[in-house]
C-alpha cells in the first residue's frame, strides 16, 4: 500500500471503470465525470491537495504487476479532535483475500503512528456484511444506526457508523 501519486491517473481510471458495477451495489455512484482522464485527473489532484493541507491521506493497493487493486483512505482527518474515517475499495477479483483487512489494518497504523489521531469512523450500508466483518476484526464497534446514508443502485439506504478508539490502553 502506497500514497496516492498523480502518474497513477490511466491505472486508477481503469480500477474504477473495471468494478464500478461491483462498487455502486455497495455504495454511493460517482458522478459520471469522474470516468474519464480528466476526471480521475482531477480527483487524484483534489485527493492530493487534501493530503498536503492535512485532510487526507489516499493510498492505493497494488498486486505483484503493479496493477491496482484496491484503494483505502483517511478522510476528513481532523487533528484537533484527533479524528478520521477510514474508506476502502477493493476490486471484485481480489475479494476474499484479505486486501482490505490488509488495507484497513494499515489505515489504523496511519491514524497513530502519522496522524496521531485517537478515534476512526466508518460509515457502511446495513447491506455490506462484508464491509462490517472487516472492521470487526480490526477492532471496530457499531456505534449506531445511520438512516437514510446513501442512495445505492436508486434506493435509499440505511447503515451503521463504526468507530475505533486508537487511545493507548
Amino acid at each position: 500500500m502506497r500514497l496516492l501519486a498523480q502518474g497513477d491517473a490511466e491505472a486508477l481510471l481503469t480500477f474504477e471503470l473495471a468494478n464500478r458495477a461491483w462498487f455502486e451495489r455497495h455504495v454511493e455512484a460517482r458522478e459520471p465525470g469522474f470516468y474519464s482522464p480528466g476526471g480521475v485527473a482531477r480527483h487524484i489532484a483534489q485527493y492530493l491537495q487534501g493530503h498536503a493541507s492535512g485532510a487526507w491521506h489516499p493510498c492505493v493497493l497494488l498486486d505483484e504487476n503493479g496493477r491496482i487493486v484496491g484503494r483505502a483512505n483517511l478522510k476528513g482527518i481532523d487533528r484537533a479532535e484527533g479524528s478520521a474515517e477510514v474508506g476502502y475499495r477493493i476490486a471484485r477479483d481480489q475479494t476474499g483475500k484479505g486486501l482490505a483487512t490488509f488495507a484497513l489494518r494499515n489505515l489504523v497504523g496511519l491514524a497513530r503512528t502519522v496522524w496521531q489521531l485517537k478515534e476512526l469512523r466508518a460509515e457502511i450500508t446495513h447491506a455490506n456484511g462484508g464491509s462490517a466483518a472487516v472492521l470487526r476484526k480490526c477492532g471496530f464497534v457499531h456505534a449506531r444506526d445511520l438512516p437514510n446514508l446513501a442512495v445505492v443502485d436508486g434506493a435509499q439506504v440505511d447503515g451503521a457508523l463504526y468507530l475505533l478508539d486508537l487511545a493507548p490502553a
